[in-house]
């Protein structure tokens, strides 16, 4: 759960597999209202969660509407092909902090109706919505949690990609930033390079696809 990496979404999304094989009852829960069943246990958990892990995790893909969200208690999901993504890396430290702590002022403000956060969420959903369009075209938020909410480590990961000239973004809320390497092999040489001399790790993403099987489907076909 420190690493940025949704760990404790990743457990309740298992267990809640398990539970749908165990009682046999996969084909009577949609595979839409999954995610927010997820969201639901990590509050009772106590645990400070976003919106998009678990949706991520059951679907492979997202899309989001506030609209479909408020009217119908789950959002709009796209899968998407994961062959359209260009190879990418992971940073993370082996000490990273707390990912609930970096959520949970922003997520304060948000309900407190704070505008430039309130307006800042929406500039980041349209930068998903250039993100898909750029994957579909194969045309390869500091500001917002500030400094102290992300801590120096989490900082320094994502300067050291882009020092380098690669693209990079935090995983989740820190402890891990993913990165793009447009200029290829000699490129991620020299992110490999800069994360020893920084003391991170840095490994190849291998991104699987969807585990959504032909049951899960039926239930997608359900409207």
């Amino acid at each position: 759960m420190e690493m940025g990496l949704s760990g404790a979404s990743a457990i309740v999304t298992a267990a809640l597999n398990c539970l749908l094989d165990f009682y046999k009852v996969r084909h009577l829960i949609k595979v839409e209202i999954r995610p927010s069943l997820v969201l639901y246990a990590e509050k009772e958990l106590g645990i400070v969660a976003g919106l998009q892990d678990r949706v991520a995790q059951i679907y492979g893909g997202l899309d989001f509407s506030k609209n479909h969200m408020d009217e119908l208690g789950h959002g709009i999901y796209t899968p998407m092909d994961i062959d359209l993504l260009p190879p990418l890396y992971l940073i993370y430290a082996e000490n990273p902090i707390d990912s609930g702590k970096v959520h949970s002022t922003v997520r304060q403000r948000w309900l407190a109706g704070d505008e430039f956060i309130i307006s800042t969420m929406e500039d980041v959903a349209n930068i998903a919505v250039e993100g898909q369009k750029a994957l579909l075209d194969k045309d390869y938020a500091k500001s917002m949690f500030g400094d102290d909410a992300l801590g120096a480590v989490n900082v320094e990961m994502v300067e050291v990609a882009r020092w380098i000239g690669a693209a990079s973004k935090f995983t989740g809320s820190g402890g891990a930033v993913i990165v793009f390497c447009p200029d290829g092999p000699s490129q991620v040489k020299q992110l490999d390079d800069s994360c020893q001399d920084a003391g991170f790790v840095c490994e190849k993403i291998k991104v699987v696809p969807s585990f959504l099987n032909d049951i899960d489907l039926q239930t997608l076909a359900l409207k």
